[in-house]
């Protein structure tokens, strides 16, 4: 399997056309990052890739000006970035120190809303999340990429939406772009070919089921302790992906 193949020439004009009528009270700008953040978050924009605004706006076949304001927005939140000693703007890139940063934080707060959702989540979310943890499973074994999309952030964010407390949704607001790049990526390294030799796959398609069997026998620290364990086999199946030090760094190589 090729990886992150998207290219930014590929961008589709009838892709804005749909956000366009979805938003008809929108500026042309707001409309263009939300494009441009929605391909960068998706990973459809590989992570460190140049972003030209001339070449954007030809194949949007819009004039460059609402591209080179968007492109300014995304900066501002830190999805577009400068490089040193180099001109021009590139999309967010990825790196195992960043993602370890961010998944500490993730520890903090998946893991209390695992053991938050022990205490209050119903009997449906209880089966939504056995339906989700079971598919998720089964996708991992067929190296079903499409399957494990959407099967895997579901049930993160519905223990989150099932936790009960509002702070803790909110602050998972906060680090929900990044990780979806991040977990996106993961899933990406998955069915990496190679990959099935790493010691931490076999992990990694069994902890939602960990979970969310402590959550149905209403039992909190293991829930909490299980979701601590499945971040951290996250991590370390990303870390020893491929062959190098930063399994990212292949993929930025790439995009430049």
């Amino acid at each position: 399997m090729q990886y992150f193949t998207w290219q930014v020439k590929t961008m589709d004009k009838y892709k804005l056309k749909e956000y366009i009528d979805a938003n008809p009270d929108a500026k042309l700008r707001d409309l263009v990052m939300k494009l441009l953040y929605d391909e960068i978050v998706g990973l459809r924009i590989t992570p460190g890739s140049r972003l030209n605004i001339n070449q954007i706006a030809s194949s949007l076949g819009i004039s460059r000006t609402p591209v080179a304001e968007a492109i300014s927005s995304l900066s501002e939140i830190g999805f577009v970035v400068s490089k040193p000693g180099q001109a021009g703007n590139y999309a967010l890139e990825l790196s195992l120190p960043d993602m370890i940063h961010l998944y500490r934080v993730r520890d903090a707060i998946e893991c209390e809303a695992a053991a938050l959702c022990a205490y209050n989540a119903d009997d449906g979310v209880v089966r939504q999340l056995t339906l989700l943890a079971d598919a998720f499973r089964d996708s991992v074994e067929q190296r079903d990429i499409r399957g494990m999309k959407d099967t895997d952030m579901p049930f993160h964010r519905l223990i989150i939406d099932s936790c009960g407390n509002p702070y803790i949704v909110q602050s998972y607001e906060q680090i929900l772009p990044k990780l979806i790049m991040y977990q996106a990526s993961m899933l990406e390294f998955v069915v990496r070919q190679g990959n099935e030799h790493n010691p931490w796959l076999s992990s990694v398609k069994f902890n939602h089921i960990s979970v969310v069997s402590a959550i149905r026998m209403r039992m909190p620290e293991l829930a909490r302790q299980c979701m601590q364990e499945h971040i951290g086999t996250s991590l370390n199946f990303t870390s020893l992906s491929g062959d190098v030090e930063d399994p990212f760094s292949a993929l930025q190589r790439r995009a430049r």
